[in-house]
């Protein structure tokens, strides 16, 4: 049963990831642009560059948060993530002690030797 829920949420994170994909493209290489825009803007020194450089900025700025539907992307990539993390997850072994006062006096002999 536990692996019908992994199969079931991978299935619908990967459909979100793969619908989301544009936006998030379109987010990271606004972003990107935005940064470059940014760093040109620290380094102008002109004040009329300056105001080109802030209304480009703020025009890039809106193109990233149209693209905030990529947040939803990325969370669903980090579910698929955890789904294949847990795929593969084993069960821990139970281990049992022997109640046998044999073996435990073995063991115990062997603890002791070694100080």
């Amino acid at each position: 049963m536990k692996k019908f829920g992994l199969v079931l949420a991978g299935g619908l994170a990967a459909i979100i990831l793969l619908s989301t994909l544009g936006p998030m493209l379109g987010l990271l290489i606004s972003l990107a642009i935005l940064y470059f825009i940014y760093k040109q803007f620290l380094k102008a020194e002109s004040t009329g560059w300056k105001i080109t450089l802030g209304i480009i900025g703020v025009i890039f700025l809106m193109a990233s948060i149209s693209n905030a539907p990529a947040i939803i992307g990325l969370v669903a990539a980090y579910i698929l993530y955890l789904v294949v993390k847990n795929w593969n997850a084993s069960k821990q072994a139970v281990i049992k002690e022997e109640s046998d006062p044999f073996v435990n006096f073995e063991k115990q002999w062997n603890e002791l030797k070694n100080y």
